[in-house]
């Protein structure tokens, strides 16, 4: 994998393939903001500010319908739960304490990024369903952000999706490693892995969802303009970390159950797992330098390789801090997931 921790401009080095409140588009189609709107996808946006959090979309995503609410540190939540960022403006991978280039800004809308990466419970729906292969593969345009033009899937991908459930099923054991099993069992709630970016991309998008931009998770995860260090980190330049706050090799190199380390490792906004447990694809493809200028941006300009975040279990301290990105080729199939914006 391509490390690009440093931001667009650094080298890289092979590190191995183990390890819409009321969106812009509610507003432009003259909707009205309340304590409770329906959204274009149907669903609706919980105002919970009282809570801690500033938001919770309420839809039904199919990947969650009839599955029992066992996420989280107790077991007890949708896996589906899905939390307001409000927007803002931040540096992109910046973070106060190694990375100091405040060269590339970006301002996000407020967006729904899920609390929980998606686990092999959700995963097993979307393969039940047939989706994901040649057969049934997202139609044109599907999982476009709104407000990135040429941002939805495109046909030509089809053919990169796997032939059929069979073979998708095979697919998912990439490595000794792998989350997936053919039936259910005990690795239901933890993350899925072993996804290339066409297959979480075609999730996301039957999910009712699309993949998040780079910008928005990196956003996320830095807290917005406090650019912490970790999603955790308080105060934002504060370097800890320990078992408590990550599934990684500082603790622990398995996999665990997505929100284990609720809440002490969530993010400002309720994510969990921002941080470790399993790499998350982003949206973009790798740009030469990061897009400027950004509103809403993402580099959907066909390039090589395509940009995740995290770290994963398998990953040492300094992988997880909020401004290491990695880049890869899109058919990489490792310890890999992903988690769903909408």
């Amino acid at each position: 994998m391509a490390d690009r921790s440093a931001g667009p401009t650094s080298p890289s080095c092979d590190v191995g393939t183990v390890g819409i409140a009321c969106l812009g588009l509610l507003l432009s189609a003259g909707c009205t903001c309340g304590s409770e709107e329906r959204t274009a996808a149907g669903g609706t946006i919980a105002d919970d500010r009282g809570s801690g959090h500033a938001g919770t979309w309420t839809g039904t995503a199919p990947s969650c319908a009839g599955l029992p609410a066992t996420c989280g540190p107790s077991g007890d939540e949708d896996c589906c739960k899905s939390l307001l960022v409000p927007g803002g403006t931040f540096a992109r991978s910046y973070d106060g304490v190694d990375y100091l280039d405040r060269s590339y800004p970006a301002t996000v809308s407020d967006f729904y990024l899920d609390r929980y990466e998606i686990t092999v419970g959700r995963f097993r729906a979307f393969v039940d369903a047939g989706m994901g292969t040649q057969a049934s593969p997202p139609g044109d345009g599907a999982g476009a952000h709104p407000k990135i033009p040429g941002s939805g899937w495109s046909s030509a991908w089809n053919t990169r999706l796997p032939p059929d459930t069979a073979a998708l099923r095979s697919a998912l054991k990439c490595f000794v490693h792998q989350s997936w099993t053919d039936t259910a069992g005990s690795n239901e709630n933890k993350p899925i892995n072993c996804l290339d970016w066409y297959t979480a991309f075609a999730f996301c998008a039957w999910d009712g969802g699309r993949l998040v931009t780079e910008a928005e998770w990196n956003y996320a995860a830095s807290g917005g303009s406090e650019h912490r260090y970790y999603p955790w980190s308080k105060p934002a330049t504060s370097t800890t970390i320990d078992d408590s706050h990550a599934v990684y090799c500082g603790g622990t190199c398995s996999l665990q159950d997505v929100g284990s380390r609720s809440p002490r490792g969530d993010g400002k906004w309720g994510q969990a797992d921002l941080g470790g447990n399993a790499w998350e694809w982003t949206l973009d493809w790798d740009p030469v330098q990061y897009p400027m200028p950004c509103h809403d941006c993402a580099a959907v300009t066909a390039g090589s390789y395509r940009a995740f975040r995290s770290g994963s279990n398998d990953d040492l301290a300094p992988t997880l801090r909020s401004a290491t990105r990695h880049v890869y080729y899109p058919e990489h199939r490792g310890n890999i997931g992903a988690r769903c914006a909408r």
